[in-house]
């Protein structure tokens, strides 16, 4: 541009120096070029499996932009993002340049590999994840990293022994890291990674699981959550099943936005569904850098059922039975529905539930009998007795259902009782068809607190009162409930569990379950293989009957002495008895195999450890001693490190070759939650709120009704008298608008009245509890326990730091602490906030606060205590007294003669009350409504000597024997 001169400017500094910037950057490309050149290529692992391998070389042309290259040629021009459609994001931290997933299942058994691949584009070290999630049941077999050159391969090892490596390269100061797994209906794997700039990571997970056949069809699910846009995104599912499929089909499961993506391809005993979205295709939308791959592919097949012996496949030493045979007429059954109604079924749960039953209700058939039980604290029945599945009586049963309110506590023990001696006294009295079988599902979501609380005992009361000819199946709804002791219930009893979770629709959920086993279709089904090289014969659990799932059973045999198998199998169907065989030769699917490079030539060893192991694992949750529990557990470690797969005893070590940098995997606790013959492990979480349509109905002046919801106030009121901490009282004087506080020191054990009002029925005391040792000379006590009796309703309520109990006339109730819940009883509403309060109010005009203070278990002094709170009212009668109680009708205070104390910060006065002058110091306590953890700080004046002289008489005055007794004034 001209100057003011019309002269050319000569050039500046500035420009100099950008036209050498700009031959500076073009020198640089070259050399990059050049360097590119005889960079070695981003390799890829394969393990063995060559579809991982064909997709070339990469090179690297700038951050987040690849491109592939052709066997015949060593670079490509890479086509313009119009031409392609393939835009990549100009900025991005990490490059997820590969997601691939494939699966081949061989007869039902799958194995899947995950493997992702990114590149650090920044400049500066970046975080990688690799959070992988699988389906529950599945082993993980195998893992490997590479991370920036250095490649992490995986062992496993018993727990104890991998545990010590990891602590061994921590302590050493080696990278040392852990990789957890958690999880509802799926597991994740996950784990970490620091990379350099420009750097590379690739992970790579193996995984196999069995699939089980539930409502006519497998279903094999792949979890895709790649997390970003990938260049490049391949999924692959083989499946091969000698049996021959019958039919394939794969749902629409990303509500339409991958249409016409999967590629299906179907022969009689093959299929392949491929599943390899372009980057524009990943796209939320044509301008998102989001990824709309973000869910679940589902593949759903079955297999040809001609033969009615099932079908025997053998092959490798190891032989598997498969058995489902289909257009059997049904049994009739004979089924008691035990349903929980106790409080915590309130809402959401308790609407879907009735829903279900009423479904469940309609496919009854008219040969069928059934009755229902429904109980919390109390057990009722619909019937007393089995009645027949008549439209009359389904009706009459819906209608019962509809109008069941949740309320109370929760007597499992009373409810199975009861309806085993329905179904005992029914077939002792010969009212049952002898072909019929009988079952019980039980639906509960909480834990045993009325009646008998310790589950071993209910167990063994079950066990000893149920005949051999019923089944027992517990379905566990929600977070809380003790699913370990509902599958150990059901295991024991010839039936299964499951549980299903608060977020999850319990009406589909419950259907779907009753689904799997009710359909009796063949009793007392036996297998057999009449040859003594046939050993280590196991099975998937089922119960005393067959329903119409499957039953998969797996063995060993020599292949020296043995090349056929021969199975016989003995039932009973609805109208004869049976007896199925067949043959099986090993040369027939060795044959079939070997012709198909995606076929797995060790699924039936592979099916056989896995039903074993799973076996095992049920045999010993039920191990009846320590020495049976250990020797079994001594197997499935055996087992476990010799197919190499981690299960609760096992981890699985992933280290560099130096050995000099570890990892730990570690199978979750175990939680069998869908199926037996599977490992299913899960995590509690914290349950939801209640749905904003759920409230309370009103309630009989008898009933009693729990519902979710906040027990407290947003705000507190300001001014209430506190007792607190060991223990300090806090008395509020309304008209002085003054607050006098003063100590009571005791003994533990103690029981000290706080409000005695027997003119209106009222009564509030505490019991003392100790620290755990002397500090600085003294031992501090605290309120362990309170007890509330309000005598116009008949209740006791004990508020300790371990539970609620209600006492209600002749019944007893109790809240945990782990629960939100609020109960109303006529004139008494009982408010719980999880581990924080508890709040009584009656005739919500008259209330009483409870703070749980929770410490450390291991505090070497301090021990969890109680706090209490109570407005001031004048609902007390005049005679209401007790350390609280007699300041309800408050007395004259007047203060005085403020002077400097002894210590300059808490001053001292002269108080006159009650005809006494008393010296007060001026000073802080706590109100920790708002604060539990720090509380707030109230100024108040202090009374010396346990309240002397504010107080009426002396404080032990105060005692009283019980914790519902009155105080005896002189």
């Amino acid at each position: 541009m001209p100057g003011r001169s019309g002269v050319l400017p000569r050039p500046s500094a500035l420009d100099r120096w950008a036209k050498l910037s700009r031959k500076m950057e073009r020198l640089a490309c070259v050399l990059l070029w050049l360097f590119l050149l005889e960079a070695p290529a981003f390799e890829i692992p394969t393990n063995g499996l060559s579809e991982f391998a064909e997709y070339g070389n990469l090179v690297e042309l700038a951050p987040g932009k690849f491109q592939f290259v052709p066997d015949n040629r060593r670079y490509q021009r890479s086509l313009s993002e119009e031409e392609s459609g393939e835009r990549m994001e100009d900025v991005d931290q990490v490059t997820l340049y590969s997601y691939k997933v494939q699966s081949t299942i061989t007869s039902r058994v799958a194995n899947t590999i995950i493997q992702s691949k990114l590149v650090n584009n920044s400049p500066r070290p970046q975080d990688v994840v690799f959070d992988v999630q699988i389906p529950k049941g599945a082993f993980i077999s195998n893992f490997s990293m590479t991370v920036d050159g250095t490649t992490f391969t995986s062992t496993i090892k018993d727990k104890t022994m991998g545990r010590a490596l990891y602590l061994q390269a921590r302590a050493k100061g080696k990278t040392a890291g852990l990789v957890r797994s958690r999880a509802l209906d799926m597991e994740n794997f996950k784990t970490e990674v620091n990379i350099r700039p420009r750097a590379k990571v690739q992970f790579e997970l193996h995984y196999q699981e069995v699939k089980w056949r539930k409502l006519g069809s497998y279903e094999h699910r792949l979890h895709l959550q790649p997390g970003r846009l990938a260049k490049h995104l391949e999924v692959d599912v083989w499946i091969v099943e000698p049996q021959g499929m019958r039919f394939l089909h794969v749902p629409d499961t990303f509500e339409g936005h991958f249409e016409g993506v999967p590629v299906i391809s179907k022969g009689p005993q093959k299929a392949h569904v491929s599943f390899r979205p372009t980057v524009a295709q990943q796209r939320k939308c044509s301008n998102c850098s989001e990824t709309a791959v973000d869910g679940e592919l589902v593949v759903m097949y079955d297999v040809n059922r001609e033969v009615k012996a099932g079908e025997l496949e053998v092959f490798n030493g190891y032989f598997v039975h498969f058995f489902a045979p289909e257009n059997l007429d049904p049994i009739p059954k004979n089924i008691l529905f035990v349903i929980d109604v106790s409080g915590s079924m309130w809402g959401i749960k308790m609407k879907q539930t009735v829903e279900a039953m009423k479904t469940i209700l309609d496919d009854l058939r008219a040969e069928d009998q059934f009755s229902v039980v429904d109980f919390n604290h109390n057990v009722r029945t619909w019937r007393n007795d089995l009645v027949s599945a008549t439209k009359t009586q389904i009706a009459d049963a819906k209608r019962y259902i509809e109008k069941i309110q949740p309320s109370g506590g929760t007597n499992i023990n009373e409810a199975l009782l009861r309806a085993i001696f329905i179904l005992n006294e029914a077939n002792n009295l010969g009212l049952l068809d002898p072909n019929s079988v009988s079952l019980i599902i039980l639906v509960s979501d909480g834990d045993p607190t009325v009646g008998e609380l310790k589950v071993s005992k209910i167990q063994k009361n079950v066990k000893q009162n149920i005949q051999d000819n019923i089944s027992l199946f517990s379905l566990g709804i929600g977070f809380d409930v003790d699913y370990d002791f509902l599958k150990r219930l059901s295991n024991d009893n010839r039936g299964i569990a499951q549980r299903i979770y608060g977020n999850q629709d319990t009406s589909s959920q419950l259907k779907k379950f009753y689904n799997q086993v009710s359909t009796p279709l063949l009793r007392n089904v036996q297998f057999s293989y009449p040859h003594p090289a046939v050993t280590d014969v196991t099975q998937n659990s089922f119960p005393n009957y067959f329903g119409g799932s499957e039953i998969v059973v797996a063995g060993k045999f020599d292949p020296d002495k043995l090349q056929q198998i021969q199975s016989v199998i003995t039932a009973t169907s609805a109208s004869t008895d049976l007896v199925l065989e067949t043959l099986a030769q090993m040369d027939d699917l060795e044959d079939f195999l070997s012709k198909d490079k995606h076929a797995d030539p060790n699924f039936t060893k592979k099916l056989w450890a896995y039903l074993t192991i799973n076996q095992l694992l049920a045999e010993r949750s039920l191990a009846p001693t320590a020495a049976s529990k250990r020797k079994i557990t001594k197997t499935i470690l055996q087992m476990s490190l010799e197919h190499h797969i981690v299960t609760p005893f096992t981890s699985m070590l992933i280290e560099n070759a130096a050995g000099d940098e570890r990892m730990l995997a570690d199978a979750p606790p175990q939680d069998v939650s869908c199926c037996s013959g599977a490992l299913y492990y899960g995590s509690k979480v914290a349950p939801g709120s209640i749905p904003s349509w759920a409230s309370p109905s009103q309630s009989s002046p008898t009933a009693l009704s729990l519902v979710r919801g906040p027990p407290l106030e947003a705000t507190p009121p300001p001014h209430v008298i506190r007792v607190e901490n060991d223990p300090h009282f806090i008395i509020y004087l309304p008209r002085s608008q003054e607050n006098i506080c003063f100590n009571i020191d005791s003994e533990p054990g103690k029981i000290l009245n706080l409000v005695s009002d027997p003119e209106s029925g009222i009564l509030v005391n505490g019991q003392l509890i100790g620290a755990k040792k002397l500090q600085d000379g003294k031992l501090s006590t605290y309120f362990g326990k309170l007890g509330f009796y309000f005598q116009s309703e008949d209740m006791k309520i004990e508020v300790s730091t371990k539970n609620v109990t209600l006492h209600h006339g002749s019944r007893t109730s109790i809240l945990s602490w782990s629960d939100t819940a609020r109960l109303v009883k006529s004139r008494v509403l009982i408010s719980v906030k999880k581990e924080k309060a508890v709040t009584l109010t009656l005739d919500k005009d008259m209330s009483f606060s409870i703070l749980l203070h929770r410490v450390w278990k291991k505090h070497p002094v301090n021990v969890d205590f109680l706090g209490i709170y109570i407005p001031a009212t004048n609902k007390f009668s005049p005679k209401a007294h007790g350390l609280i109680g007699q300041f309800m009708h408050e007395p004259k205070i007047h203060i005085s003669n403020e002077r400097p104390g002894k210590d300059p910060k808490k001053p001292e006065a002269i108080m006159e009350v009650k005809g006494q002058k008393l010296i007060v110091t001026r000073g802080l306590q706590k109100d920790y409504r708002t604060d539990i953890v720090f509380g707030t700080d109230v100024p108040c004046w202090f009374v010396h000597n346990s309240g002397k002289g504010f107080i009426d008489g002396y404080y032990k005055d105060y005692f009283v024997p019980q914790l519902y007794s009155f105080l005896k004034r002189p």
